[in-house]
């Protein structure tokens, strides 16, 4: 059967061209196409990334797009754009200009990708998915937003970091908002398939959580002038795969809830089943007290932005 799948990125900074080149090297779509308001950088990368991924013998053509009819008939579209907090700005300064382009973003491109799915990675990750929904008619199935692979792959990291030996298996699950009120789940994570608590102590697993919480404050902080890019291209590219394989993957993703955990129009990260049809399934985990509480301390912070947004627009 002849792959035809095309997948769309919408920034090719950093993070959007990290995405483009782990798809094209897995040889897993027919076409990616680019598309940036920097003409020269994106020309550049579609350039860069297709010859790499000729070197890898990959048969995925990547191309880029210089205006919105041209971004056409996408399977998935991941949307990066956005721009970092800088110096003196306000947190609801950064949230309402990121929405105002993510809003003309997916106004400037739905009418040409009548059947795509969508992968939010911009930030505020979790109000940049409500953005998104508020801004189209689609379902809530079609709007995704990738943060809790990223933050159960920071979490599996510092769980090795603690471990004396190589585990065949880490498995690490986190729930709630992309931010400093996400919900490490001990409890429902693991190594070589036994509970944490046989090879760490609650000290350590507490500071594990922390860590967690913090992972991508620690990689600004170290470089400075930016932000992670390879664990949340990675990361993203793993979603797209399981929504182009059709493969019914479960992860931890920033989705609308309808009821779900208690909770109603409001956006938040729980685990999913991923298809073709985006996702097709959240998977309600039974919480302990604390943990309920927590996520009900993320769902606040989540709203906060939330009704700060729906003043504005």
């Amino acid at each position: 059967m002849k792959n035809n799948k095309k997948v769309g990125i919408i920034g090719a900074g950093n993070v959007g061209a990290t995405l483009a080149f782990s798809l094209a090297n897995k040889n897993i779509c027919a076409e990616i196409i680019l598309k940036d308001l920097r003409m020269n950088v994106v020309e550049a990368m579609a350039l860069d990334i297709s010859q790499a991924a000729k070197a890898s013998k990959s048969s995925t053509k990547v191309s880029f797009a210089s205006n919105a009819q041209e971004f056409s008939n996408c399977d998935v579209i991941v949307i990066t754009a956005g721009i970092p907090r800088k110096p003196g700005m306000s947190r609801d300064d950064l949230l309402l200009t990121n929405a105002k382009i993510m809003t003309s973003v997916i106004n400037e491109i739905a009418p040409f990708n009548k059947d795509a799915i969508y992968i939010i990675v911009s930030n505020p990750l979790d109000a940049m998915v409500y953005t998104a929904l508020k801004a189209t008619s689609l379902p809530r199935n079609k709007i995704i937003g990738m943060a809790g692979v990223l933050d159960s792959s920071r979490m599996a990291h510092f769980i090795q970091e603690k471990l004396t030996f190589t585990p065949n298996e880490i498995k690490a699950a986190v729930m709630g908002g992309h931010g400093d009120e996400m919900v490490p789940l001990a409890n429902y994570s693991s190594v070589d398939g036994k509970d944490l608590k046989e090879f760490l102590t609650v000290d350590e697993i507490e500071e594990i959580i922390v860590k967690t919480r913090n992972g991508g404050a620690q990689i600004v902080k170290l470089l400075e002038t930016g932000s992670a890019y390879y664990a949340p291209a990675y990361s993203t590219a793993l979603m797209v795969e399981a929504i182009l394989t059709d493969s019914k993957e479960t992860y931890p993703c920033a989705v609308m809830l309808k009821g779900e955990y208690g909770y109603e129009n409001i956006v938040a990260g729980v685990p999913v089943t991923l298809g073709k049809d985006g996702f097709e399934k959240i998977v309600e985990l039974e919480l302990n007290e604390e943990q309920k509480a927590q996520f009900a301390k993320s769902i606040s912070a989540i709203k906060e932005l939330v009704n700060t947004i729906d003043k504005n627009f």
